[in-house]
């Protein structure tokens, strides 16, 4: 099996069909800035008036820099994988499995939701509009009786926006491009208005004078209920394979979209509180807010002639507006996730003539058409609210991962600043306001867990399969029947198939474990996986002699080969398709497949060995000697020179140097590491682990450590392990906060080691451990 590196492929569906690049800056901006006011500049500025009072602008602008951190991170990966899907795509680029499904289902979920709310709010605006109010057409509010007028104008503008997302992706640009002006100015001539009444009112300035009148709360409150409402750059990432340019295009689009939208709304709230007419009565604030949805619709009335009218047709164009646009980027995840087998395949077809996702956007435009003539969609567009929180969570961690995975070998647009710091401010603030919904909108966590539970429970049982037979299917599989609880996973290396199976085997035997092992047979991405099938039977025979080794030492054995474009997706699909609790592979393979190291799902032993230093045969059959109470010579009991640092790694550590120990031909030498910023760490957790090391009866050596000089570090361990005269090192994947996998100073250190060393690395959700060492850093200081 061939070690892959880090890079990306060019193209992970050669045989798709591909979206054209229509678009240009103008549309994205037009689609980005549809998407962000949607009709909430005109319904929620009311009710966030009247919760933060004159603050409202304060709470806006605050929205606008938190929404900011998260904003970089699109920017970046849109930038670098401009492809429809999104976040969706980077999640699965990023973090192991199932992320990636539970993404594209939540956010495909948001997206159609978001259409609805929006159909449904054309639909009202639409009814009241020829309602008895204005212009007395509609005089009853159903139809027969018992079918809603407003549902079916809804429905009905939920139909023609997807019929024009399905004629062609300029047809939907130069649509969107053409209500979004028309709804600019429509937010233009309000606030032109307003300007010139306040311009009329020598005592404006009197309306501003209760800053905060609800307190801190207030604002927060506030806050909360408009956040959403600057995030349509997800939205415009969406628009990835379909916009020229979209390496600078991309960034431009997310920072104009999200300027203009946040001035939009702050000069809205201005022009609102600050032409109200004083009456000596109630203060703006408070009949803005008193009149909630229709708030604005109110106090413009007062110094806009026609202004309720005018709002109301700015409200109907807006919410059309943002249809198109969630109609586009709904349509657009279902592709993607149906491109990756996440959902039916069906949803990846291209019209032939068109050049779109018809089949996806049909789909989107139906599920949306009957969430918004049968479904609750209040209760409902809160949870989408909480679920595009999450989504944003999980692509702030994917933009770490995605920086260590492929470093400099994807061509970026633009780069965020600061980095990590920035994307793990993005999780903290993204998770915080989750965690405030939660406590004010406890309903809306419920219907978000219940969505996350019916897409896992629908992976486990379908999703996952199609995808595994599509990218990694199994052409031979052969082995015990029985299995076992605690399972090992070694990649068949054909140049030195038997050297990593005697490690598997001990631990296997100390685990009461079973071993699976691996062939992965690849092929160009150009040629169909079937052509792999023809070696099939050359890689099951390659399997008889270590199955005879497994066999022969009583162990619990599985052999499977696969065929896959890329050796690391297909370990990966065996580590989650097979439950694999550790794996036991090559340090050189681990040390350059970074995609491997950074989202696989189970613990790893990565050894570095030319020669092997345990036997498996009993000793006392090996050499006719008086045996310790063990059953080994004494006098051939080899060194274990065990490097423990307190840190992430020590418990695995301390895991295999129980499983190795136990064979009786170790003697075992701990050195213990002891640096700045991880003393904390260890004085934590020492007292068990030493209680364990002292049973162990091993002779014990500290060393201190320079945390910031790699260095001299390096060269204090090789020198400390040096004095052991080791024969096997058992060791961390850092040591004293270094990588041995990524510092040059402690993987040189490696060279120097004249023996095999185990490298232990324990499984960790990515992201977390680097925004907490962060988070610790700042705390310190």
């Amino acid at each position: 099996m061939s070690a892959p590196g880090s890079e990306r492929p060019a193209a992970d569906h050669p045989h798709q069909h591909q979206l054209v690049r229509t678009l240009g800056l103008l549309d994205i901006i037009m689609v980005g800035i549809a998407g962000m006011i949607g009709g909430a500049i005109f319904v929620l500025t009311g009710s966030a008036i009247g919760l933060a009072g004159t603050a409202v602008i304060l709470a806006f602008s605050i929205n606008g820099i938190i929404t900011l951190f998260t904003a970089m991170a699109y920017a970046e990966l849109g930038s670098a994988m401009p492809e429809a899907g999104g976040g969706y795509l980077w999640v699965r680029e990023g973090l192991p499995r199932p992320n990636a499904f539970i993404s594209g289902w939540m956010a495909w979920f948001a997206h159609i939701v978001a259409g609805s709310l929006y159909g449904v709010g054309f639909g009202s605006f639409f009814s009241y509009f020829m309602g008895p109010e204005f212009l007395g057409i509609f005089i009853e509010s159903t139809l027969f009786g018992f079918i809603p007028i407003d549902k079916l104008v809804a429905i009905a503008a939920i139909v023609a926006f997807s019929y024009i997302n399905i004629k062609g992706t300029s047809e939907t640009g130069r649509t969107g491009t053409i209500v979004t002006i028309v709804q600019l100015g429509t937010i233009a001539a309000i606030i032109a208005f307003g300007f010139w009444a306040i311009s009329e009112k020598p005592d404006w300035e009197a309306n501003f004078s209760e800053f905060m009148p609800l307190g801190v709360a207030g604002l927060v409150a506030a806050m909360g209920l408009t956040f959403i409402a600057f995030e349509g750059y997800e939205i415009i990432v969406q628009t990835g394979e379909e916009v020229k340019n979209p390496k600078k295009n991309i960034p431009r689009a997310i920072f104009i979209s999200l300027a203009i939208v946040v001035v939009l709304y702050c000069l809205v709230a201005f022009v609102s509180i600050g032409a109200f007419p004083l009456t000596g009565g109630e203060p703006a604030w408070q009949f803005i807010g008193e009149g909630g949805e229709l708030g604005i619709m109110r106090v413009v009335d007062l110094f806009v002639p026609y202004g309720a009218l005018l709002v109301l047709g700015g409200g109907m164009i807006s919410t059309l507006a943002a249809l198109n646009a969630t109609t586009f980027s709904s349509a657009r995840v279902a592709f993607a996730m149906g491109r990756h087998y996440n959902l039916p395949h069906a949803l990846s077809a291209i019209h032939p003539r068109n050049k779109t996702p018809h089949i996806a956007t049909a789909v989107s435009g139906v599920i949306m058409a009957v969430m918004a003539y049968a479904l609750p969609l209040t209760d409902i567009a809160i949870a989408a609210g909480v679920i595009f929180l999450l989504l944003f969570t999980q692509v702030n961690v994917a933009a770490i991962t995605i920086r260590r995975i492929y470093g400099d070998k994807l061509s970026y647009g633009f780069k965020t600043p600061f980095f990590p710091i920035i994307p793990i401010v993005g999780i903290f603030l993204k998770m915080g306001l989750a965690l405030y919904l939660l406590v004010t909108q406890p309903l809306s966590w419920g219907i978000t867990v219940l969505w996350i539970v019916v897409g896992f429970a629908l992976y486990r049982m379908y999703t996952f399969k199609q995808e595994i037979e599509h990218y990694a299917p199994v052409v031979t599989s052969e082995g015990d029947l029985k299995r076992r609880d605690f399972r090992i996973l070694i990649p068949y290396t054909p140049e030195n198939p038997d050297r990593l199976i005697k490690y598997a085997i001990r631990i296997a035997k100390e685990t009461t474990g079973e071993v699976n092992i691996l062939r992965v047979i690849t092929v160009p991405h150009q040629t169909p996986l079937s052509a792999g099938t023809a070696f099939a039977e050359a890689a099951r025979r390659s399997f008889e002699p270590l199955e005879k080794m497994l066999d022969k030492e009583e162990v619990l054995n599985h052999y499977l080969v696969r065929v896959s474009h890329d050796s690391t997706e297909a370990i990966l699909a065996t580590i989650e398709e097979q439950k694999i609790d550790l794996l036991v592979t090559d340090f050189e393979m681990l040390r350059n497949d970074r995609k491997l190291r950074t989202i696989m799902t189970c613990d790893v032993l990565a050894v570095r060995a030319e020669s092997d230093v345990l036997e498996l045969e009993p000793e006392s059959e090996r050499i006719g000697m008086d045996l310790n109470p063990q059953g080994v010579p004494s006098a051939e009991k080899k060194s274990m020179v065990v490097v423990y640092d307190g840190g992430e790694h020590s418990d695995l550590v301390l895991k295999t140097t129980s499983w190795l120990e136990h064979s009786g031909r170790f003697r075992v030498n701990l050195l213990s590491v002891n640096a700045r910023g991880m003393a904390d760490k260890a004085e934590g957790r020492s007292p068990s682990h030493q209680d364990y090391l002292s049973k162990l009866g091993v002779e014990l050596k500290e060393i201190k450590l320079d945390s910031d000089n790699s260095s001299l570090s390096a060269d204090a361990t090789l020198k400390a392990i040096g004095t052991f005269t080791p024969d096997i090192v058992v060791m961390g994947a850092s040591i004293g906060g270094f990588s041995v996998f990524n510092n040059v100073d402690f993987f040189a250190l490696l060279d120097q080691l004249n023996c095999p060393v185990i490298i232990a690395r324990n499984f960790t959700i990515p992201g977390v451990h680097q925004a907490k060492s962060v988070l610790l850093r700042l705390l310190k200081k």
